[in-house]
């Protein structure tokens, strides 16, 4: 067990599996494989087009290396396994919720909050604040994050174009009427706040769960706010 430049605990030696920050900015790369010749330096893959940090090693949705030009070597197959063809099909998706299916049925609106943003001061362009999109909540643990092929990450509730937000961000749990969040030890943090007064200033302790009452807000990322309630008719 190591820990990531953030302070994260992770068995990784490359890339931490909490944050997905680089293990070691010095990092060597191999002499047989130099850097390919007009490395992008903005946080934009050539492979995907996905948008990654301006310091990013490699992209976090394909998993391209920014300082080699090139994918990730393959997963070597178990002894006795065929090797996977350059042609064959990615690997599986990452299974399904394997938590209690819900019972009731609640929905979780996204909010872009230009105000959570502005508190935030982040330099990445502000969306369109609009109406929310509603995401339905299946499951009885949901997990909130950004999607990663290359991780096998397919979050519940899943906000990749906030980067400011964590691969596995935070966990939204219930007990069929109440909901709690806890944050997994994101980069950022995970805020409650109320529909009333200011902004949220402390983050949830990560680890600890904090009940999410009907009135409360859930701040994260840099503009991101979650409402959580129980489904209207026809939703």
């Amino acid at each position: 067990m190591s820990t990531c430049p953030a302070g994260h605990e992770t068995t990784a030696t490359d890339y931490c599996d909490v944050c997905g920050i680089a293990m070691g900015a010095g990092a060597s790369v191999p002499d047989a494989a130099p850097p390919a010749a007009d490395a992008p330096d903005t946080g934009t893959c050539p492979n995907c087009s996905a948008a990654n940090p301006a310091n990013a090693l490699f992209c976090e949705a394909c998993g391209y290396d920014f300082t080699t030009g090139s994918m990730p070597r393959p997963l070597t197959p178990p002894d006795g396994a065929p090797a996977a063809d350059a042609g064959a099909p990615a690997a599986p998706a990452a299974p399904a919720n394997p938590s209690p299916p819900l019972t009731e049925r609640w929905v979780a609106e996204i909010w872009i909050d230009p105000d959570w943003y502005a508190d935030q001061a982040s330099t990445d362009p502000l969306p369109s604040p609009g109406l929310p999109r509603v995401v339905p909540l299946k499951n009885t643990s949901v997990l909130i994050g950004r999607a990663s092929r290359s991780r096998n990450i397919t979050p519940d509730i899943d906000l990749s174009s906030d980067n400011g937000i964590s691969r596995r961000h935070a966990q939204l749990t219930t007990d069929g009427t109440r909901w709690f969040v806890e944050d997994l030890g994101s980069s950022n943090g995970t805020f409650v706040g109320s529909n009333v007064g200011g902004l949220p200033t402390t983050p949830v302790p990560p680890g600890q769960k904090q009940e999410v009452s009907d009135d409360d807000r859930i701040y994260l990322g840099a503009w991101t706010r979650i409402v959580v309630r129980r489904a209207a008719d026809g939703e």
